[in-house]
């Protein structure tokens, strides 16, 4: 009889992981997540023990919590983000043999797949927040409908309309290998600490993006860059910083990427985004609020 509350207590934080997962797709923060994650377990530890007991499926119960509060958080992020200084990007993350000097408690790392892809991220926050919840509830957690009705307080029909619409938003762009995105990253490190400009040229897209977040804590370019052969003048401008960093390949939200350091600390990171053989993306976070999982690198 003694052990039991122990096991239900441990059932509990068991679900830790798996709302720190939720919520990161959720919210693009892992303070934020972490955040959303601590006010759920503090709703469930305000109830009784008769009210906890009548729950039938504890984790079912934490999952619809911690989705509300992010659905609340989306909702008032996106005032908050109209007020951020500059472009704001997903907060990028390690490998987890790096995460915060591998140190961190596993429950609070991420599982890196496909859905915390930098791109797909970036495709979350041109969504409404009922949208995003609705699509990475069931596209990526695998839950029905009529759970998701439950969190949004809409009916499973509406919530399946909103998977559907969110779905549309996220480009369909055929996979490139990780290979040849870790040969393409490679090859762009190289060419531009060379200074190789028509190198870098012929490895973006024509039309390619380059998007830096500093959040007014960094210096960085305030608005996208759009083309190639502007994302290479703005490269070269960037020569004489270059010289106090040293860049290294990293895996970044899972896909090759790349950090740059100073004196041993990481002071920005990129993405990248790859379609065939161009990059037609780089995201470049400074935000040092942004980087406490990379504070060694």
């Amino acid at each position: 009889m003694t052990d039991q509350p122990d096991a239900g207590l441990r059932a509990i934080i068991s679900e830790r992981r798996h709302l720190i997962n939720l919520a990161y797709r959720l919210l693009g923060s892992v303070a934020e997540a972490e955040d959303a994650v601590q006010e759920t377990y503090a709703r469930w530890y305000a109830m009784s023990r008769r009210q906890q007991e009548a729950i039938a499926s504890p984790g079912a119960w934490l999952t619809t919590v911690a989705s509300r509060v992010c659905l609340d958080v989306l909702g008032s992020a996106r005032a908050r983000r109209e007020r951020y200084v500059g472009e704001w990007i997903p907060e990028p993350l390690p490998d987890h043999t790096e995460w915060a000097g591998a140190a961190a408690d596993p429950a609070d790392r991420v599982t890196l797949d496909e859905s915390v892809s930098m791109a797909f991220l970036v495709a979350l926050e041109a969504m409404t927040p009922a949208q995003r919840v609705a699509l990475i509830l069931h596209d990526v957690f695998r839950y029905s409908f009529a759970e998701i009705a439950d969190v949004t307080g809409r009916t499973p029909a509406a919530c399946r309309q909103l998977a559907s619409s969110a779905r549309r938003r996220v480009r369909d762009t055929p996979a490139t290998p990780p290979a040849r995105r870790a040969r393409l990253v490679r090859e762009f490190r190289q060419a531009w600490e060379a200074g190789d400009l028509d190198a870098l040229v012929a490895l973006l897209d024509p039309d390619a993006v380059a998007i830096a977040d500093g959040g007014g804590l960094a210096s960085v370019i305030s608005q996208p860059i759009a083309g190639a052969e502007r994302i290479v003048a703005l490269l070269v401008h960037l020569e004489d910083r270059l010289r106090t960093m040293t860049f290294l390949e990293r895996t970044v939200n899972g896909e090759p990427g790349l950090i740059a350091q100073v004196d041993g600390v990481t002071v920005t990171v990129f993405s990248f985004e790859v379609v065939g053989d161009r990059i037609t993306h780089i995201w470049a976070v400074r935000n040092p609020e942004k980087l406490r999982q990379w504070a060694t690198g």
